[in-house]
Protein backbone atom coordinates (compact mmCIF):
# COMPACT_ATOMS: atom_id res chain seq x y z
CA UNK A 1 0.00 0.00 0.00
CA UNK A 2 1.76 3.38 -1.48
CA UNK A 3 2.11 5.86 1.10
CA UNK A 4 0.80 9.54 0.11
CA UNK A 5 2.96 12.76 -0.25
CA UNK A 6 0.11 16.15 -1.08
CA UNK A 7 2.19 18.80 -1.86
CA UNK A 8 0.21 22.30 -1.54
CA UNK A 9 1.42 25.70 -2.32
CA UNK A 10 0.44 29.02 -0.18
CA UNK A 11 1.22 32.41 -0.87
CA UNK A 12 1.85 32.90 -4.16
CA UNK A 13 1.65 30.84 -7.71
CA UNK A 14 4.37 29.57 -9.60
CA UNK A 15 6.71 28.73 -7.09
CA UNK A 16 7.55 25.49 -8.75
CA UNK A 17 4.98 23.30 -6.61
CA UNK A 18 5.16 20.59 -9.72
CA UNK A 19 9.19 20.92 -10.05
CA UNK A 20 9.83 19.75 -6.35
CA UNK A 21 7.22 17.14 -6.72
CA UNK A 22 9.06 15.92 -9.48
CA UNK A 23 12.18 16.19 -7.70
CA UNK A 24 11.46 14.61 -4.57
CA UNK A 25 9.90 11.71 -6.80
CA UNK A 26 13.40 11.31 -8.29
CA UNK A 27 15.31 11.54 -4.78
CA UNK A 28 12.94 8.71 -3.86
CA UNK A 29 13.28 6.63 -6.87
CA UNK A 30 17.07 7.09 -5.97
CA UNK A 31 16.53 5.45 -2.18
CA UNK A 32 15.32 2.73 -4.30
CA UNK A 33 11.45 3.22 -4.04
CA UNK A 34 9.08 2.86 -7.31
CA UNK A 35 6.85 6.15 -7.40
CA UNK A 36 4.08 7.75 -9.16
CA UNK A 37 2.89 11.60 -9.30
CA UNK A 38 -0.61 13.13 -9.39
CA UNK A 39 -1.87 16.39 -10.10
CA UNK A 40 -5.54 17.82 -8.95
CA UNK A 41 -5.85 21.20 -10.68
CA UNK A 42 -8.80 22.84 -9.52
CA UNK A 43 -10.20 24.59 -12.74
CA UNK A 44 -13.10 24.16 -13.63
CA UNK A 45 -12.36 23.36 -17.52
CA UNK A 46 -12.44 19.55 -17.82
CA UNK A 47 -9.01 19.67 -18.83
CA UNK A 48 -6.20 21.69 -20.29
CA UNK A 49 -7.04 21.11 -24.00
CA UNK A 50 -9.46 23.77 -25.07
CA UNK A 51 -6.82 25.94 -23.46
CA UNK A 52 -5.17 28.76 -25.14
CA UNK A 53 -1.68 28.56 -24.71
CA UNK A 54 -0.90 31.52 -23.13
CA UNK A 55 -3.60 30.96 -20.62
CA UNK A 56 -2.13 28.00 -19.53
CA UNK A 57 1.33 26.92 -21.61
CA UNK A 58 1.55 23.88 -23.15
CA UNK A 59 -0.65 20.27 -23.11
CA UNK A 60 1.41 17.81 -22.15
CA UNK A 61 -0.30 14.45 -23.64
CA UNK A 62 0.13 11.05 -21.85
CA UNK A 63 0.57 7.88 -23.96
CA UNK A 64 -3.07 6.40 -23.13
CA UNK A 65 -4.62 10.12 -24.82
CA UNK A 66 -5.19 12.27 -22.00
CA UNK A 67 -4.39 15.78 -22.11
CA UNK A 68 -2.73 17.21 -18.94
CA UNK A 69 -0.97 19.83 -17.07
CA UNK A 70 2.70 20.67 -18.02
CA UNK A 71 3.61 19.47 -14.97
CA UNK A 72 3.00 15.87 -15.70
CA UNK A 73 5.91 16.71 -18.25
CA UNK A 74 8.04 17.18 -15.18
CA UNK A 75 7.37 14.22 -13.63
CA UNK A 76 8.22 12.26 -16.39
CA UNK A 77 11.02 13.86 -17.02
CA UNK A 78 12.53 13.72 -13.99
CA UNK A 79 11.38 9.98 -12.80
CA UNK A 80 11.16 8.58 -16.29
CA UNK A 81 7.27 7.11 -14.70
CA UNK A 82 4.94 7.25 -18.01
CA UNK A 83 2.16 9.56 -16.94
CA UNK A 84 -1.28 8.13 -17.57
CA UNK A 85 -4.86 9.58 -17.35
CA UNK A 86 -5.44 8.93 -14.10
CA UNK A 87 -2.75 10.82 -12.72
CA UNK A 88 -4.36 14.07 -14.13
CA UNK A 89 -7.71 15.29 -12.52
CA UNK A 90 -9.70 18.99 -12.58
CA UNK A 91 -12.37 20.22 -10.88
CA UNK A 92 -14.36 20.12 -14.26
CA UNK A 93 -13.81 16.64 -14.55
CA UNK A 94 -14.84 15.67 -11.58
CA UNK A 95 -17.59 17.43 -11.05
CA UNK A 96 -19.07 16.28 -14.55
CA UNK A 97 -18.55 12.79 -13.47
CA UNK A 98 -20.74 13.66 -10.31
CA UNK A 99 -23.24 15.08 -12.25
CA UNK A 100 -23.68 12.55 -14.91
CA UNK A 101 -23.99 10.15 -11.66
CA UNK A 102 -26.70 12.22 -10.50
CA UNK A 103 -28.54 11.87 -14.02
CA UNK A 104 -28.18 8.06 -14.38
CA UNK A 105 -29.66 7.70 -10.76
CA UNK A 106 -26.77 6.50 -9.13
CA UNK A 107 -27.20 8.29 -5.54
CA UNK A 108 -31.08 6.78 -4.95
CA UNK A 109 -32.46 10.40 -5.00
CA UNK A 110 -30.25 11.77 -2.85
CA UNK A 111 -29.41 15.37 -2.64
CA UNK A 112 -25.71 16.19 -4.08
CA UNK A 113 -23.44 17.98 -2.07
CA UNK A 114 -19.75 19.03 -2.50
CA UNK A 115 -19.63 16.87 0.60
CA UNK A 116 -19.42 13.92 1.05
CA UNK A 117 -20.18 13.57 -3.09
CA UNK A 118 -17.51 15.66 -4.77
CA UNK A 119 -15.02 14.56 -2.16
CA UNK A 120 -15.77 11.16 -2.59
CA UNK A 121 -15.27 11.43 -6.01
CA UNK A 122 -11.66 13.14 -5.39
CA UNK A 123 -10.81 10.84 -2.90
CA UNK A 124 -11.67 7.53 -5.79
CA UNK A 125 -8.99 9.21 -7.70
CA UNK A 126 -7.13 9.65 -4.78
CA UNK A 127 -7.47 5.74 -4.64
CA UNK A 128 -6.63 4.67 -7.91
CA UNK A 129 -3.39 2.06 -8.67
CA UNK A 130 -2.40 2.74 -4.81
CA UNK A 131 -1.47 -0.78 -4.55
CA UNK A 132 0.72 -0.51 -7.74
CA UNK A 133 3.68 2.05 -5.71
CA UNK A 134 5.96 2.91 -2.89
CA UNK A 135 4.91 6.70 -2.47
CA UNK A 136 2.22 8.49 -4.21
CA UNK A 137 2.88 11.98 -5.10
CA UNK A 138 -0.26 14.18 -5.15
CA UNK A 139 0.11 18.05 -6.25
CA UNK A 140 -2.69 20.43 -5.37
CA UNK A 141 -2.76 22.99 -8.09
CA UNK A 142 -3.43 26.44 -7.02
CA UNK A 143 -2.72 28.19 -3.34
CA UNK A 144 -4.44 27.29 -0.39
CA UNK A 145 -7.22 29.65 0.03
CA UNK A 146 -8.19 29.32 -3.36
CA UNK A 147 -12.26 28.92 -3.50
CA UNK A 148 -12.29 26.45 -6.27
CA UNK A 149 -9.46 24.74 -4.32
CA UNK A 150 -11.65 24.05 -1.60
CA UNK A 151 -13.10 20.82 -2.52
CA UNK A 152 -9.19 19.22 -2.97
CA UNK A 153 -8.34 20.37 0.36
CA UNK A 154 -11.05 18.48 2.38
CA UNK A 155 -10.96 15.39 0.18
CA UNK A 156 -6.57 15.14 1.06
CA UNK A 157 -7.85 15.70 5.02
CA UNK A 158 -10.41 12.99 4.68
CA UNK A 159 -7.92 11.10 2.79
CA UNK A 160 -5.43 10.99 5.38
CA UNK A 161 -7.95 10.36 8.34
CA UNK A 162 -9.60 7.42 6.45
CA UNK A 163 -6.22 5.75 5.61
CA UNK A 164 -3.69 4.49 9.25
CA UNK A 165 -1.73 6.80 10.86
CA UNK A 166 1.65 7.59 9.27
CA UNK A 167 0.45 6.69 6.25
CA UNK A 168 -0.22 10.90 4.88
CA UNK A 169 2.21 13.02 4.51
CA UNK A 170 1.72 17.02 3.79
CA UNK A 171 4.37 19.28 1.89
CA UNK A 172 3.35 22.73 1.99
CA UNK A 173 5.63 25.37 -0.31
CA UNK A 174 5.74 28.78 0.56
CA UNK A 175 7.73 32.01 -0.66
CA UNK A 176 9.62 34.05 1.72
CA UNK A 177 9.94 37.32 0.63
CA UNK A 178 12.96 39.61 0.53
CA UNK A 179 12.17 42.75 1.49
CA UNK A 180 15.19 45.20 0.06
CA UNK A 181 14.86 48.56 1.67
CA UNK A 182 15.51 46.72 4.97
CA UNK A 183 17.14 43.69 4.30
CA UNK A 184 15.27 41.31 5.56
CA UNK A 185 13.46 38.17 4.58
CA UNK A 186 10.03 38.09 5.86
CA UNK A 187 8.48 34.76 7.60
CA UNK A 188 5.08 36.09 7.58
CA UNK A 189 3.15 35.37 4.44
CA UNK A 190 4.52 31.26 4.89
CA UNK A 191 2.91 32.12 8.73
CA UNK A 192 -0.27 33.14 7.13
CA UNK A 193 -0.46 30.13 4.66
CA UNK A 194 0.14 27.58 6.90
CA UNK A 195 -2.23 29.36 9.33
CA UNK A 196 -4.92 29.07 6.43
CA UNK A 197 -3.90 25.89 6.08
CA UNK A 198 -4.69 24.40 9.49
CA UNK A 199 -8.09 26.84 9.61
CA UNK A 200 -9.20 23.77 6.98
CA UNK A 201 -7.65 20.58 9.33
CA UNK A 202 -4.75 20.17 7.18
CA UNK A 203 -1.66 20.66 9.42
CA UNK A 204 1.90 20.70 7.07
CA UNK A 205 4.68 18.20 8.25
CA UNK A 206 7.28 19.56 6.30
CA UNK A 207 7.46 23.38 4.67
CA UNK A 208 9.42 24.04 1.70
CA UNK A 209 10.47 27.52 1.61
CA UNK A 210 11.36 29.28 -1.84
CA UNK A 211 13.97 31.84 -1.60
CA UNK A 212 16.14 33.90 -3.60
CA UNK A 213 18.53 34.90 0.05
CA UNK A 214 19.96 32.39 2.37
CA UNK A 215 17.87 31.85 5.04
CA UNK A 216 19.20 32.47 8.12
CA UNK A 217 18.74 30.04 11.05
CA UNK A 218 16.78 32.58 13.00
CA UNK A 219 14.00 32.43 10.37
CA UNK A 220 13.91 28.89 9.76
CA UNK A 221 13.71 28.24 13.69
CA UNK A 222 10.89 31.02 13.91
CA UNK A 223 9.07 29.04 11.12
CA UNK A 224 9.49 26.02 13.04
CA UNK A 225 7.77 27.67 16.12
CA UNK A 226 5.17 29.27 14.77
CA UNK A 227 4.09 27.31 11.97
CA UNK A 228 4.42 23.67 14.38
CA UNK A 229 7.09 21.88 12.48
CA UNK A 230 10.04 20.65 13.23
CA UNK A 231 13.57 22.45 12.64
CA UNK A 232 14.92 19.91 10.54
CA UNK A 233 11.80 19.85 8.35
CA UNK A 234 11.89 23.73 7.29
CA UNK A 235 13.60 23.03 4.04
CA UNK A 236 15.07 26.19 1.95
CA UNK A 237 14.85 25.87 -1.85
CA UNK A 238 16.94 28.15 -3.29
CA UNK A 239 17.02 29.88 -7.34
CA UNK A 240 19.08 27.43 -9.52
CA UNK A 241 20.30 27.97 -12.79
CA UNK A 242 19.36 25.30 -14.16
CA UNK A 243 15.85 22.84 -13.24
CA UNK A 244 18.29 19.83 -13.47
CA UNK A 245 19.77 20.39 -10.30
CA UNK A 246 16.76 20.49 -8.42
CA UNK A 247 17.44 16.76 -6.90
CA UNK A 248 20.97 17.59 -6.00
CA UNK A 249 19.73 20.92 -4.47
CA UNK A 250 17.14 19.30 -2.58
CA UNK A 251 19.00 16.38 -1.13
CA UNK A 252 21.40 18.75 -0.34
CA UNK A 253 18.65 20.77 1.65
CA UNK A 254 17.54 17.19 3.12
CA UNK A 255 13.90 16.82 1.74
CA UNK A 256 14.37 13.36 0.80
CA UNK A 257 15.83 12.49 4.23
CA UNK A 258 12.99 14.58 6.27
CA UNK A 259 10.29 12.78 4.27
CA UNK A 260 11.30 9.40 5.45
CA UNK A 261 12.00 10.63 8.75
CA UNK A 262 8.38 11.98 8.83
CA UNK A 263 7.44 8.00 7.51
CA UNK A 264 9.86 6.81 10.13
CA UNK A 265 11.68 4.61 7.57
CA UNK A 266 14.74 3.76 9.61
CA UNK A 267 17.46 3.45 8.36
CA UNK A 268 16.75 5.14 5.21
CA UNK A 269 18.34 3.58 1.86
CA UNK A 270 21.52 5.48 0.84
CA UNK A 271 20.85 7.48 -2.47
CA UNK A 272 21.98 6.89 -5.63
CA UNK A 273 22.87 9.84 -7.52
CA UNK A 274 24.92 9.45 -9.75
CA UNK A 275 22.30 9.75 -12.76
CA UNK A 276 21.44 13.39 -11.51
CA UNK A 277 25.52 13.89 -11.16
CA UNK A 278 25.90 13.03 -15.00
CA UNK A 279 22.77 15.40 -16.07
CA UNK A 280 24.53 18.32 -13.64
CA UNK A 281 27.72 18.09 -15.42
CA UNK A 282 26.47 18.30 -18.64
CA UNK A 283 24.71 21.30 -18.36
CA UNK A 284 27.13 22.99 -16.43
CA UNK A 285 30.22 22.41 -18.24
CA UNK A 286 29.53 22.24 -22.19
CA UNK A 287 32.22 21.97 -24.83
CA UNK A 288 30.24 23.90 -27.15
CA UNK A 289 27.24 26.38 -28.05
CA UNK A 290 24.78 26.22 -30.87
CA UNK A 291 21.65 28.35 -31.63
CA UNK A 292 18.57 26.64 -32.56
CA UNK A 293 15.70 29.40 -33.38
CA UNK A 294 12.48 28.42 -32.61
CA UNK A 295 9.70 29.98 -35.35
CA UNK A 296 6.36 30.34 -33.57
CA UNK A 297 3.03 31.51 -33.15
CA UNK A 298 3.26 31.46 -29.25
CA UNK A 299 6.74 33.15 -28.33
CA UNK A 300 5.43 35.30 -25.51
CA UNK A 301 4.63 32.56 -23.36
CA UNK A 302 7.96 30.40 -23.05
CA UNK A 303 5.97 27.74 -21.21
CA UNK A 304 3.37 27.23 -24.38
CA UNK A 305 6.99 25.25 -25.79
CA UNK A 306 8.03 23.97 -22.21
CA UNK A 307 8.49 20.40 -23.78
CA UNK A 308 10.05 21.56 -27.01
CA UNK A 309 12.96 23.58 -25.06
CA UNK A 310 13.53 20.77 -22.06
CA UNK A 311 13.94 18.01 -25.28
CA UNK A 312 16.83 20.49 -27.28
CA UNK A 313 18.25 20.92 -23.67
CA UNK A 314 18.54 17.17 -23.67
CA UNK A 315 19.52 17.05 -26.76
CA UNK A 316 22.68 19.22 -25.60
CA UNK A 317 23.67 16.94 -23.42
CA UNK A 318 23.33 13.99 -25.33
CA UNK A 319 26.03 16.06 -27.44
CA UNK A 320 27.60 17.99 -24.57
CA UNK A 321 27.13 21.55 -25.84
CA UNK A 322 24.41 24.42 -24.54
CA UNK A 323 21.78 24.98 -26.73
CA UNK A 324 21.04 28.81 -27.13
CA UNK A 325 17.55 29.37 -28.03
CA UNK A 326 15.90 32.33 -29.09
CA UNK A 327 12.58 32.48 -29.75
CA UNK A 328 10.96 34.36 -33.05
CA UNK A 329 7.73 34.66 -33.72
CA UNK A 330 6.42 33.91 -37.02
CA UNK A 331 4.65 36.35 -37.80
CA UNK A 332 7.26 39.05 -37.94
CA UNK A 333 8.29 37.94 -41.37
CA UNK A 334 4.58 36.52 -42.70
CA UNK A 335 4.83 38.90 -45.72
CA UNK A 336 8.98 39.87 -45.31
CA UNK A 337 11.83 37.95 -46.20
CA UNK A 338 12.83 35.71 -43.51
CA UNK A 339 16.45 35.90 -43.59
CA UNK A 340 17.47 38.74 -41.53
CA UNK A 341 15.93 37.19 -38.66
CA UNK A 342 16.98 33.54 -39.58
CA UNK A 343 20.50 34.01 -41.02
CA UNK A 344 23.29 33.13 -38.15
CA UNK A 345 21.34 29.97 -36.38
CA UNK A 346 22.53 26.90 -36.35
CA UNK A 347 19.13 24.93 -36.70
CA UNK A 348 15.39 25.68 -36.92
CA UNK A 349 12.49 24.44 -34.95
CA UNK A 350 9.06 24.83 -36.05
CA UNK A 351 6.92 23.61 -33.30
CA UNK A 352 3.40 22.43 -33.39
CA UNK A 353 0.29 24.76 -33.18
CA UNK A 354 -3.52 25.58 -34.51
CA UNK A 355 -5.00 28.38 -36.54
CA UNK A 356 -3.62 30.27 -39.82
CA UNK A 357 -2.08 33.00 -37.67
CA UNK A 358 1.49 33.00 -38.09
CA UNK A 359 1.65 30.04 -40.72
CA UNK A 360 2.59 32.06 -43.64
CA UNK A 361 5.96 32.92 -41.80
CA UNK A 362 6.24 28.99 -40.67
CA UNK A 363 6.52 27.91 -44.28
CA UNK A 364 9.02 30.54 -45.09
CA UNK A 365 11.04 29.73 -42.13
CA UNK A 366 10.63 25.86 -43.74
CA UNK A 367 11.66 27.25 -47.19
CA UNK A 368 14.91 28.97 -45.76
CA UNK A 369 16.01 26.24 -44.18
CA UNK A 370 15.98 23.67 -46.80
CA UNK A 371 17.14 26.51 -49.84
CA UNK A 372 20.12 27.31 -47.33
CA UNK A 373 21.00 23.82 -45.77
CA UNK A 374 20.12 24.79 -42.42
CA UNK A 375 18.90 21.47 -40.60
CA UNK A 376 14.91 21.95 -39.74
CA UNK A 377 12.76 19.98 -37.78
CA UNK A 378 9.08 20.80 -38.32
CA UNK A 379 6.69 19.27 -35.34
CA UNK A 380 3.18 18.47 -35.94
CA UNK A 381 2.11 22.07 -37.63
CA UNK A 382 6.02 22.44 -38.19
CA UNK A 383 5.74 19.15 -40.50
CA UNK A 384 2.66 20.16 -42.23
CA UNK A 385 4.15 23.88 -43.44
CA UNK A 386 7.20 22.11 -44.24
CA UNK A 387 5.14 20.02 -46.77
CA UNK A 388 3.00 23.21 -47.76
CA UNK A 389 6.10 24.64 -48.20
CA UNK A 390 7.03 21.72 -50.35
CA UNK A 391 4.30 21.40 -52.76
CA UNK A 392 4.29 25.86 -53.59
CA UNK A 393 7.66 25.92 -54.44
CA UNK A 394 9.22 22.66 -55.28
CA UNK A 395 6.07 20.29 -56.64
CA UNK A 396 4.07 23.27 -58.46
CA UNK A 397 0.78 22.97 -56.24
CA UNK A 398 0.89 26.83 -56.28
CA UNK A 399 -2.67 27.29 -53.81
CA UNK A 400 -1.52 24.59 -51.31
CA UNK A 401 -2.59 25.18 -48.08
CA UNK A 402 -4.60 23.42 -45.17
CA UNK A 403 -8.37 22.74 -45.11
CA UNK A 404 -8.26 24.22 -41.72
CA UNK A 405 -7.71 27.77 -42.83
CA UNK A 406 -10.41 27.35 -45.09
CA UNK A 407 -12.48 26.31 -42.15
CA UNK A 408 -10.79 28.88 -39.83
CA UNK A 409 -12.04 31.57 -42.46
CA UNK A 410 -15.39 29.91 -44.13
CA UNK A 411 -13.91 30.66 -47.57
CA UNK A 412 -12.44 28.37 -49.90
CA UNK A 413 -8.69 29.76 -51.11
CA UNK A 414 -6.39 26.89 -50.88
CA UNK A 415 -5.86 22.87 -52.15
CA UNK A 416 -5.93 20.88 -49.02
CA UNK A 417 -2.37 19.72 -49.31
CA UNK A 418 -3.56 19.24 -45.57
CA UNK A 419 -7.40 18.12 -45.02
CA UNK A 420 -9.72 17.73 -41.65
CA UNK A 421 -8.62 13.89 -40.02
CA UNK A 422 -12.19 12.49 -40.40
CA UNK A 423 -11.15 8.63 -39.53
CA UNK A 424 -7.88 6.97 -38.55
CA UNK A 425 -7.37 3.24 -36.57
CA UNK A 426 -6.96 3.12 -32.45
CA UNK A 427 -5.82 -0.39 -31.61
CA UNK A 428 -8.78 -2.28 -33.10
CA UNK A 429 -10.96 0.18 -33.63
CA UNK A 430 -11.73 2.97 -36.55
CA UNK A 431 -12.41 6.46 -34.76
CA UNK A 432 -14.35 8.95 -36.92
CA UNK A 433 -14.58 12.48 -36.14
CA UNK A 434 -16.30 15.62 -38.06
CA UNK A 435 -15.72 19.16 -38.45
CA UNK A 436 -18.26 20.30 -36.33
CA UNK A 437 -17.46 17.96 -33.20
CA UNK A 438 -16.51 19.43 -29.78
CA UNK A 439 -13.44 20.78 -29.69
CA UNK A 440 -11.83 19.21 -26.41
CA UNK A 441 -10.90 15.55 -26.48
CA UNK A 442 -11.93 15.00 -30.36
CA UNK A 443 -8.18 14.77 -32.27
CA UNK A 444 -6.48 11.96 -32.50
CA UNK A 445 -4.31 11.61 -29.27
CA UNK A 446 -1.94 9.74 -27.18
CA UNK A 447 0.09 7.00 -28.48
CA UNK A 448 0.45 5.35 -31.85
CA UNK A 449 2.96 3.27 -33.88
CA UNK A 450 4.40 4.29 -36.78
CA UNK A 451 6.58 2.35 -39.47
CA UNK A 452 9.82 3.94 -41.25
CA UNK A 453 11.27 3.07 -44.22
CA UNK A 454 14.77 1.37 -44.23
CA UNK A 455 17.77 3.35 -45.12
CA UNK A 456 15.92 6.73 -44.36
CA UNK A 457 17.49 9.12 -42.33
CA UNK A 458 15.16 8.72 -39.22
CA UNK A 459 15.36 5.22 -39.45
CA UNK A 460 19.17 5.86 -38.79
CA UNK A 461 18.76 8.21 -36.27
CA UNK A 462 15.87 5.75 -34.61
CA UNK A 463 18.12 2.78 -34.90
CA UNK A 464 14.84 0.86 -35.86
CA UNK A 465 12.05 0.83 -38.48
CA UNK A 466 9.06 0.34 -35.37
CA UNK A 467 8.09 3.26 -33.64
CA UNK A 468 5.51 4.57 -30.93
CA UNK A 469 5.04 8.20 -30.47
CA UNK A 470 2.73 10.49 -28.74
CA UNK A 471 -0.05 12.81 -31.27
CA UNK A 472 -2.31 15.36 -30.51
CA UNK A 473 -3.86 16.68 -33.47
CA UNK A 474 -6.71 17.28 -35.84
CA UNK A 475 -5.11 17.50 -39.87
CA UNK A 476 -3.04 15.84 -41.59
CA UNK A 477 -1.41 15.53 -44.84
CA UNK A 478 -3.34 13.72 -47.53
CA UNK A 479 -1.80 10.76 -48.99
CA UNK A 480 -2.93 11.73 -52.29
CA UNK A 481 -0.25 14.23 -52.81
CA UNK A 482 2.74 11.50 -51.51
CA UNK A 483 3.28 10.36 -55.62
CA UNK A 484 3.92 14.22 -56.51
CA UNK A 485 5.96 15.47 -53.51
CA UNK A 486 8.30 12.67 -54.02
CA UNK A 487 8.67 13.12 -57.42
CA UNK A 488 9.76 16.25 -56.29
CA UNK A 489 12.46 14.70 -53.36
CA UNK A 490 10.80 14.98 -49.87
CA UNK A 491 10.16 11.57 -49.02
CA UNK A 492 7.39 10.22 -46.92
CA UNK A 493 9.64 7.92 -44.64
CA UNK A 494 7.30 7.15 -42.06
CA UNK A 495 3.63 5.73 -42.47
CA UNK A 496 1.07 4.39 -40.22
CA UNK A 497 0.44 0.79 -39.94
CA UNK A 498 -1.78 1.17 -42.64
CA UNK A 499 -0.09 2.83 -44.72
CA UNK A 500 -2.86 5.98 -44.69
CA UNK A 501 -1.72 8.32 -42.55
CA UNK A 502 2.01 10.20 -43.38
CA UNK A 503 4.05 10.53 -40.03
CA UNK A 504 7.53 11.78 -41.15
CA UNK A 505 8.64 13.73 -44.13
CA UNK A 506 12.59 14.09 -44.85
CA UNK A 507 14.57 16.04 -47.83
CA UNK A 508 16.86 13.11 -49.29
CA UNK A 509 19.40 15.74 -50.23
CA UNK A 510 19.30 17.91 -47.47
CA UNK A 511 22.31 17.70 -44.55
CA UNK A 512 18.91 17.37 -41.94
CA UNK A 513 15.46 18.15 -42.69
CA UNK A 514 13.04 16.08 -41.01
CA UNK A 515 9.02 16.94 -40.18
CA UNK A 516 7.25 14.63 -38.12
CA UNK A 517 3.38 14.72 -37.22
CA UNK A 518 3.30 13.40 -33.71
CA UNK A 519 5.26 15.17 -30.69
CA UNK A 520 8.80 13.44 -29.94
CA UNK A 521 9.45 16.31 -27.13
CA UNK A 522 7.14 14.73 -24.79
CA UNK A 523 8.73 11.61 -24.69
CA UNK A 524 12.74 12.97 -24.08
CA UNK A 525 13.98 13.16 -20.32
CA UNK A 526 17.76 14.64 -19.40
CA UNK A 527 18.86 10.93 -18.73
CA UNK A 528 17.65 9.36 -21.98
CA UNK A 529 17.41 12.26 -24.35
CA UNK A 530 14.84 11.51 -27.47
CA UNK A 531 16.94 10.67 -30.59
CA UNK A 532 15.13 12.98 -33.15
CA UNK A 533 16.54 15.74 -30.43
CA UNK A 534 20.27 14.44 -29.92
CA UNK A 535 20.43 13.82 -33.69
CA UNK A 536 19.16 17.30 -34.83
CA UNK A 537 21.33 19.34 -31.92
CA UNK A 538 24.31 16.85 -33.08
CA UNK A 539 23.33 18.75 -37.20
CA UNK A 540 23.53 21.91 -35.44
CA UNK A 541 26.93 21.30 -34.24
CA UNK A 542 27.95 20.61 -37.89
CA UNK A 543 26.26 23.25 -39.42
CA UNK A 544 27.66 25.78 -36.49
CA UNK A 545 31.45 24.24 -37.88
CA UNK A 546 30.16 25.98 -41.90
CA UNK A 547 28.67 29.34 -40.65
Amino acid sequence: MARYIFITGGVVSSLGKGLASAALGALLQARGYSVRLRKLDPYLNVDPGTMSPFEHGEVFVTDDGAETDLDLGHYERFTGVAARKSDSVSSGRIYSTVLEKERRGDYLGKTIQVIPHVTNEIKDFLSVGSNEVDFMLCEIGGTVGDIEGLPFFEAIRQYSQDRDRGQCLFMHLTLLPYIKASGELKTKPTQHSVKELRSIGIAPDILVCRSEHQIPQKERDKLALFCNVRPGDVIAAYDLNSIYEAPLAYHRAGLDQAVLDAFHITPAPRPKLDRWEDVADRVYNPEGEVKVAIVGKYTQLEDAYKSIAEALTHGGMANRVKVKIEWVDAEIFDSEDPAPYLEGFHAILVPGGFGERGTEGKIKAAQFARERKVPYLGICLGMQMAVIEAARNVAGIKTAGSEEFDHESGKKRFEPVVYHLKEWVQGNYKVSRAVGDDKGGTMRLGAYDAVLQEGSKVAKVYGTTQIEERHRHRYEVDIKYREQLEKAGLCFSGMSPDGKLPEIVEWTDHPWFIGVQFHPELKSKPFEPHPLFADFVRAAIESSRLV
